[in-house]
């Protein structure tokens, strides 16, 4: 099978259209809307949904680049959020996550494919459009904290964070480990 050939893009105002469409009426996953890392338990909980996309549609409108968009011809396939680690407060409360250092890092801690691009390659793509997006924006480091199944196969609602292999293939090498499936996986952006 012939994988497709991808176009990475910035999700900018002009294309927060094709984000609604890939994203679909649930926000992704339970009313996300790549939330999740952004905010506390209690803030998530009480933004889900509507609440969830508005606020993604507002740092959107104010010029932010929170992530990038995967295309195939014009059709939006795919989705990974990008940031400074310090925009995802989640991460900061994380046993498992926490800073592996001192150093500063961007990090890539959400991903979402459409279901018909699955399998294809596309996360490894954008985690080399993100290395370049970040690279772009004076980062040296780019982090992420994908699921590691050992091959095992996992429901796709569980792997939102990515999968070690494709973190792999990306170029991207383990720093840390404080759980079994939890890598902390690094790319050093020269």
């Amino acid at each position: 099978m012939k994988k497709p050939s991808l176009a990475i893009r910035p999700l900018t105002p002009g294309r927060w259209k094709d984000f609604e469409a890939l994203f679909g009426p649930r926000g992704a996953c339970a009313g996300c809307w790549c939330q999740w890392n952004r905010q506390t338990h209690a803030e998530f909980s009480a933004n889900r949904g509507a609440g969830n996309k508005k606020i993604m549609k507002k740092l959107v409108a104010s010029g932010a680049v929170p992530g990038l968009i995967a295309y195939e011809g014009k059709k939006p396939v795919g989705w990974a959020a990008l940031g400074p680690r310090s925009v995802y407060r989640r991460l900061e409360r994380s046993r498992v996550l926490r800073p592996v250092d001192e150093k500063p890092v961007w990090s890539a801690p959400c991903f979402f494919v459409a279901r018909d691009a699955r399998g294809k390659g596309a996360t490894s793509a954008l985690l080399h459009a993100a290395a370049a997006h970040a690279r772009g924006k004076g980062a040296k480091i780019l982090e992420g904290y994908p699921v590691d199944t050992k091959g095992k196969k996992v429901p796709d609602a569980f792997v939102w964070w990515g999968l070690a292999p494709a973190f792999r293939k990306a170029g991207f090498r383990e720093v840390a480990r404080r759980s079994k499936s939890r890598p902390i996986m690094r790319r050093i952006l020269k």
